[in-house]
């Protein structure tokens, strides 16, 4: 059997951050994780190859040599993925999806032949099995949970690691918490799940083997869950591996505001390679975070907590959300100074929207407030649901914000509140090629043809000054600057707004 993966283009996004990828000659930022792992789930004798279409073109060719095409997506690719899919139909090639996009919407897809949802390490085996019998089904789908601890390495070696500016790999699955705009507990539940210390360090010593020296995502929805197995297993051992290896990569992941209330884990997560966490803080009004369902945000100082976990060596990015049904115009503007008093310079903000399989979608079809499905876009100032604050207020009082934020001033000025506050690992000293290339790119981009000289080099020579060790982090910051502006500037273009300030 010669199976296809493909997996389909994301639109022009702020997490596609493809603006800021032709800095370093990347074609994508990460990986098709779940389908490299679905590789490794196949029987041996099947060959497999795997078509990425953020990073290459799907050719006939390769359509003409697949028995069978697998495809996983998430929301945000739905366009992408039904072009292929109706390629592939055309193509008279066997469809089998699987993934967020398809768990949660597969009637929306009628040509395809066969789901495989859920997580596939229960649903896989049974497709397989009744493949082989000649009588496979189209739906397969589970209410249960698989343990991951029996979760194979991703299969790395039909992948043109070359092409991605990081690797990915997962360490646990599913989230304890219940916020109501979040589709993560129907996906993989609320019990959090973990790979042992061995699986972890066994995919990152093959990512090592094939030569990969630059950052990894651990794409765990909520890295932090398991406090005591981090401290006591997981890190140390990775430590340890690290010493023992003269590794060098860089990791990065999610995680809850809570990381701020335990030292003990973050000095051990910065001497393990990680510099950066992304974190839900979605809006700063805790009678909002409590509506939501995110009390845990709550009673909290949270510009105290950010700068804890920035002091530690961790930057900070942030997720917001406007649209809430207890906002008023003046979130707006709150938003926007949280944003600039917090040093969160890859500030992702969006307006609300409610995906399927969640309680606020529930609600919002209830309510018969409900519009459409949502894009899986929620930067591009829509929504897919009725709002209590005007539509048109809401739009623009977002576009404003947006506007702002990613002005270069401001932008640049979250930069320096950042490098303040943030304490850079000592262990960090190896400078690679790609840094190299992305600051000689961002001089000449950025620095001579962009309309942001001024700030970049402010910002530049104030960083060689106070914080050299920082240099390479601040040019980051100002290429994903850039990626950001490109995309506010076409949403606003999209949206008939003035994008000249941006």
């Amino acid at each position: 059997m010669k199976i296809l993966f493909i997996y389909p283009e994301f639109p022009d996004t702020f997490w596609s951050f493809k603006h800021a990828l032709k800095f370093v000659r990347k074609k994508a930022a990460f990986p098709p994780l779940g389908l490299l792992t679905i590789a490794s789930m196949l029987p041996e004798n099947w060959e497999r190859k795997l078509i990425d279409l953020n990073v290459s073109p799907l050719e006939t060719e390769k359509l003409a040599w697949a028995d069978m095409v697998f495809i996983s997506a998430m929301a945000v690719q739905q366009e992408s993925s039904r072009k292929v899919i109706a390629r592939c139909k055309n193509a008279g090639i066997t469809v089998v999806a699987g993934g967020p996009l398809f768990t949660t919407s597969y009637n929306e897809f009628p040509d395809v032949d066969h789901f495989v949802l859920n997580e596939a390490e229960l649903t896989l085996p049974r497709f397989l099995e009744d493949l082989e019998n000649g009588f496979p089904q189209r739906l397969y789908t589970t209410d249960e949970f698989p343990d991951i601890t029996l979760t194979p390495v991703p299969q790395w070696e039909i992948l043109e690691t070359r092409k991605y500016a990081s690797m990915a790999i997962q360490f646990s699955r599913g989230c304890p918490y219940q916020c109501d705009f979040c589709n993560i507990t129907t996906l993989l539940g609320h019990k959090v799940r973990t790979k042992t210390s061995n699986q972890i360090i066994a995919e990152l010593e093959g990512l090592r083997k094939m030569g990969w020296k630059e950052t990894i995502f651990f794409v765990d929805d909520n890295f932090i869950v398991h406090k005591s197995y981090l401290k006591k297993e997981l890190l140390p051992a990775l430590i340890a591996w690290r010493q023992s290896n003269s590794v060098t990569n860089q990791y990065f992941t999610e995680c809850s505001i809570n990381l701020a209330d335990d030292p003990i884990l973050m000095e051990l997560m910065v001497q393990a390679g990680f510099i950066q966490v992304f974190i839900g803080i979605e809006t700063p009004d805790d009678a909002t975070l409590h509506a939501c369902g995110k009390p845990h945000n709550t009673s909290r100082n949270l510009l105290d907590n950010i700068r804890r976990i920035q002091h530690a060596g961790l930057e900070v990015r942030g997720g917001f959300i406007v649209g809430f049904d207890s906002d008023t115009p003046a979130i707006f503007q709150k938003q926007i100074e949280f944003i600039q008093n917090s040093g969160i310079v890859t500030a992702m903000v969006g307006i609300l929207q409610a995906l399927p399989g969640t309680k606020l979608y529930e609600r919002m079809k209830s309510e018969d407030r409900l519009l459409t499905i949502s894009s899986g876009d929620n930067a591009d100032g829509n929504t897919n649901i009725i709002t209590k604050m005007d539509s048109e207020i809401l739009h623009n009082g977002y576009m404003d914000m947006m506007r702002h934020l990613y002005a270069p001033k401001y932008y640049y000025q979250r930069i320096r509140t950042l490098l303040q506050e943030y304490r850079a690992p000592e262990f960090n000293t190896r400078i690679r090629m790609s840094q190299f290339l992305a600051l000689s790119r961002s001089m000449v981009l950025l620095g001579v043809i962009g309309r942001e000289r001024f700030q970049y080099w402010k910002m530049l020579i104030w960083t060689l000054f106070n914080r050299r060790k920082s240099l390479f982090m601040a040019v980051t910051l100002s290429i994903y600057g850039y990626h950001f502006r490109e995309v506010c500037r076409l949403h606003l273009k999209q949206s008939n707004l003035q994008p000249d300030a941006v």
